[in-house]
């Protein structure tokens, strides 16, 4: 149980890293940065990545994500 807890700290620590890194960027490096997250969220997540797109058309936005 006590790796669990160092675990914790470690994802903290990587998380508090990347938002340093991240706020010290130029716009154009995010710009890069978010397009390579795009392009690497298509490649590898195929029709899956469907899931987490937008609908369009006649949908009421609610938590639950029907259509009304």
């Amino acid at each position: 149980m006590v790796q669990k807890k160092g675990l914790g700290l470690l994802l903290a620590a990587a998380a508090a890293y990347g938002y340093y890194r991240y706020s010290k960027m130029t716009p154009e490096e995010r710009s890069s940065l978010i397009e390579k997250g795009k392009k690497l969220f298509t490649d590898n997540m195929g029709p899956l990545g469907d899931m987490f797109k937008p609908r369009n058309g006649n949908t009421v936005n609610n938590p639950s994500g029907t259509t009304m």
